[in-house]
């Protein structure tokens, strides 16, 4: 293998490798012979680079270029080995001789890495020595002397070193030698050397065979003939003023620019005298092409356009002959040295481009590979580069004439989307030379802003009886990033409202943010409530925010007044008793009524609208009070038909009518008869969890706060009786004592019962006025958890005092049963109109049932006196136990205010003593009980105290309240 002729050029190869040593990191060399086929093996890369093989098509391994120029090697992707791409012809890629090199930029990403290769393009000997002409004419006078030289054409061989002409041969003759002279470039050219005589007479024409070879193995030869023609004597030849030139020319100059004036003499005369000038038969082509020589002048001119940097010399050999017979040629060199201009501006080269850049990439992140190049030499050919100001991005010089595009600092996309880089080029020559280029950036967009509401809060404002599914509002939010980074999605946050799911009351579009009810609200059952919306962006990791959107429900008139007093009695018209001794502004009734609506809506005004006599009664319009305008004539019929409307302030506006039907009589009854069929408005439902906690707490304190009040009770009974007996006092028994309880039968026989129904929600008063000698009367106030029990009042213990009236003769207009109710008023700055208070929870909430006030036989035998007339009076005294607003009612003390007694000045109670009760003044507070009230006078009278359940006179008179009322 290595005895041939390309084995010894590979043995040739290794060696040079060998001793260049191991490769510094980023620069390689390498040698290939050329004119190799395609594939043919020059380095493996990969290995050599200490590059991992599996990931160089990953990285985009490859090899950079400028545009336009041929890709004469190639690497292999999946092995790392650079190959032969196309044949390398070493004398087409360099012209000029000496070493031939490649220059060959690899580039790795990811990280970016870039590295030099050199591979030097080994000649080989494929071409033979060729001569300008296949025979060539020599004229040697007769007269030559011997040893005359006569200079002869050289070959020509585009391969170098060896591979060129190495020496000339000439075939054998009795006349001629044969001499290889070297030039200074180390070029081989032959001379004819005249040895023997020449006789033209003789031998006109001598023919030789010029042989020219090379030196590469195997050697090439190339062949001429010449042609020597004996001439006549021309004794003297031309003479030049010296062998040799030098010339310095600019590489811009002009066409016909004269380049050297050449002189040469001859002593001769006539033809033999006259010289003519011309290049050599040798000249190369180019120089041809490039000069002139004038024939006659001997001028050297310019032709064609010279290169500095395709060839900064040029060798040109001149001849003159004269033109005499047998004319004698002779020679010199003329070397023209060009002189560099900056007549290139800089190239500017995008070798990697990484684009785009994402806008979180950190400082110094590669942007580009960018490589300048300048054909001008020294300082013109010396190159800066720069980009342009205000972008965050600098040059960094990596190799020689190449940079990288970095990063200086963070950069925002939604600040600056693109950058439009340019780069400016600039070479050292004067005048400076400059190329931009400009590198357009664009900026990948991260997912690093969340999305933005376009209000800090939201407040909408929802007509109730709204239609479910009905827009009610539209957020917003805008994301600065772009693409799926700002597609935005909305959704409510999870929560409860009363507790339901925020999500049965409103939805959203996910898309559009659109809000829509998904019920009919109802502004007496929900007010206002609050959501969180959020908006989150489809970016990786999405980001969100929230955003709070207040829903007010605005009131509207959808709920018409209710009459909560007088109720009519089996559905028909509610009646009032009225004595027709009553004076102007004498108080018949109250007319109550509540509405749910809120504000104007629920602002009540009171009016007659019919009346049997319009000039006997009037309506308070704000409080409902009906009363007399006059008194009472006798052609005024006793029977007075009045129907009152109530009005609510909303727009339109809605109205509730009652009938009255007021009997005129002469006296009041002091009976009631079917009381027990006076009913109060239902309750209102509530689902408060506060009523549970304040029940519990109710109970057990009222549990233990009774149960002390009962032990102080027996302990006290049982110590008056002791006393008693002491005194030898005897007093009557009475069903109150505690040492008695009324008959089963007895209390069966009661005639008057006050009992609301079930669902109760007002405090309920009754003032029960006593028959008989004592004459005084309970007042008792329930709330609507006393319902369940029943309260007792029996006749007083003490016998009637002697300065009593007769009973016969007392008048009782005064005494009379009164029950009343009163619902809480709202809070200050709302509505002035009564409203219904919510009712506890159904958990807590304390059913009204069976309240009952039973007097005892000996009791209603008292007060069967002919004068005993009871009549049921509405009007509103206590506000109702509002438990969930004030929870202070449901302590016992508060209920235990609840519960009074109202004492009759007509009447003085045998058994009371005043300074138990209100104190030593003698006097009793109504307290407010209700408007016009008076403080009653009282005399003596025996406190009040608490038994189990109830409130009852101290000592003998007790109201007892079965278990479980409170």
């Amino acid at each position: 293998l290595c005895s041939g002729p390309w084995g010894q050029l590979f043995l040739r190869s290794l060696l040079f490798l060998l001793l260049a040593g191991p490769p510094a990191r980023g620069q390689l060399r390498y040698a290939v012979p050329e004119e190799l086929e395609h594939g043919a093996f020059v380095a493996n890369l990969g290995e050599d680079l200490g590059l991992d093989v599996s990931t160089l098509s990953a990285r985009r391994f490859r090899i950079v270029s400028r545009a336009g120029a041929r890709q004469h090697l190639e690497v292999n992707l999946e092995n790392g080995i650079l190959f032969v791409n196309e044949r390398i012809d070493r004398e087409e890629v360099c012209e000029a001789g000496g070493t031939c090199l490649l220059h060959l930029q690899l580039l790795v990403e990811s990280p970016l890495e870039l590295y030099r290769v050199e591979v030097e393009v080994l000649d080989i000997n494929d071409h033979a020595p060729t001569f300008p002409w296949q025979e060539y004419v020599l004229e040697v006078a007769e007269s030559a002397v011997l040893g005359a030289r006569f200079p002869l054409e050289s070959a020509q061989d585009p391969d170098v070193g060896t591979n060129s002409v190495h020496t000339y041969r000439l075939s054998p003759n009795g006349f001629f030698s044969l001499e290889v002279q070297t030039r200074s470039d180390a070029s081989k050219f032959a001379e004819l050397v005249l040895e023997r005589a020449l006789d033209r007479e003789q031998q006109r024409v001598h023919r030789v065979l010029l042989t020219a070879l090379d030196g590469g193995v195997p050697e090439r030869s190339g062949t001429a003939h010449i042609l020597v023609t004996v001439l006549d004597a021309n004794d003297n030849v031309p003479a030049f003023d010296q062998p040799s030139y030098g010339v310095s020319l600019p590489e811009d100059a002009p066409a016909g620019t004269l380049v050297i004036q050449l002189n040469a003499t001859d002593l001769d005369e006539g033809p033999n005298g006259e010289i003519e000038y011309s290049f050599s038969g040798h000249a190369p082509p180019r120089v041809r092409e490039l000069f002139h020589v004038e024939p006659r002048s001997g001028q050297v001119l310019l032709k064609g356009r010279l290169d500095y940097e395709r060839a900064s010399l040029h060798e040109l050999y001149v001849q003159a002959k004269d033109r005499g017979p047998s004319a004698v040629a002779v020679h010199c060199r003329v070397l023209v040295h060009l002189l560099d201009v900056n007549d290139n501006a800089p190239e500017v080269t995008l070798t990697s481009v990484s684009t785009p850049v994402l806008e979180d990439a950190p400082p110094g992140t590669v942007i580009a590979v960018i490589s300048v190049q300048d054909r001008d030499s020294g300082d013109n050919g010396r190159v800066s580069c720069e980009v342009g100001p205000n972008v965050p991005f600098e040059l960094r010089s990596s190799f020689r004439n190449y940079y990288t595009l970095v990063t200086t600092q963070a950069l925002d996309r939604e600040l600056v989307p693109e950058y439009n880089v340019s780069i400016t080029a600039r070479d050292m020559g004067s005048p400076a030379l400059l190329t931009r280029s400009t590198l357009t950036i664009p900026v990948s967009d991260v997912n690093d802003n969340a999305p933005r509401f376009l209000q800090p809060s939201y407040s909408v404002y929802v007509m109730e009886n709204n239609a479910p599914g009905a827009s009610i509002c539209s957020v917003s939010a805008l994301d600065p990033d772009c693409q799926q980074n700002a597609y935005l999605s909305y959704s409510i946050a999870d929560g409860h409202i009363h507790g339901m799911p925020v999500g049965t009351y409103v939805s959203i579009n996910s898309d559009s943010g659109h809000m829509y009810a998904l019920r009919s609200l109802d502004y007496e059952q929900i007010r206002s409530f609050q959501i969180q919306v959020q908006a989150q962006d489809a970016g990786f990791p999405p980001l969100s925010a929230n955003v709070t959107v207040h829903i007010f429900v605005l009131d509207q008139n959808d709920n018409a007044p209710v009459i909560v007093s007088p109720l009519p009695r089996n559905g028909s018209v509610a009646t009032e008793l009225v004595p027709r001794s009553a004076r102007p502004g004498y108080l018949v009734g109250t007319v109550s009524a509540v509405d749910a609506d809120a504000g104007l809506n629920s602002r009540l005004s009171y009016q007659l609208l019919q009346a049997t006599d319009f000039t006997l009664f009037s309506v308070a319009p704000d409080t409902g009070e009906l009363r007399t305008l006059r008194s009472f004539l006798e052609q005024d019929a006793s029977r007075q038909q009045l129907v009152v409307q109530v009005r609510d302030g909303g727009q339109p506006a809605l109205s509730a009518t009652v009938s009255l039907l007021l009997s005129v009589v002469e006296t009041m009854p002091q009976t009631l008869s079917d009381f027990s069929e006076f009913s109060l408005p239902p309750e209102v439902p509530s689902s408060s969890p506060l009523t549970l906690y304040l029940l519990v707490s109710l109970g057990s304190i009222s549990f233990t706060f009774l149960l002390a009040i009962l032990i102080l009770t027996a302990i006290r009974c049982r110590g008056e009786r002791r006393s008693r007996q002491g005194d030898s006092c005897s007093p009557p028994r009475c069903h109150c004592c505690p040492g008695s309880r009324p008959s089963p039968d007895g209390l069966k026989t009661s005639n008057l019962t006050a009992q609301p129904p079930a669902g109760t929600t007002a405090a309920t008063c009754l003032d029960v006025p006593a028959g008989g000698p004592p004459g005084y009367c309970y007042k008792v106030c329930l709330g609507p958890e006393s319902a369940q029990s029943d309260f007792m009042f029996l006749k007083p213990c003490s016998p009637p005092r002697n300065n009593e009236k007769d009973p016969g003769k007392r008048s009782r207009p005064e005494q009379h049963l009164q029950v009343s109710k009163e619902v809480t008023q709202r809070p200050a700055g709302l509505s002035s109109t009564p409203q219904v208070p919510p009712a506890p929870s159904l958990s807590t909430r304390m059913e009204v049932a069976n309240l009952s006030l039973i007097f005892s036989p000996e009791f209603q035998k008292a007060s069967a006196g002919p004068n005993s007339i009871w009549t049921p009076h509405y009007s509103p005294l206590y506000p109702a136990l509002d438990y969930q607003h004030n929870p202070g009612w449901l302590y016992p003390w508060n209920l235990l205010h609840y519960f009074s007694c109202q004492i009759h000045p007509q009447h003085t109670p045998p058994c009371m003593d005043h300074s138990r009760l209100y104190g030593d003044t003698g006097r009793v507070a109504q307290q407010s009980m209700w408007e016009g009230f008076k403080e009653q006078e009282t005399e003596n009278y025996r406190g009040w105290e608490v038994v189990a359940g109830g409130i009852s006179p101290i000592s003998s008179c007790r109201a007892v309240l079965a278990a479980g009322a409170v």
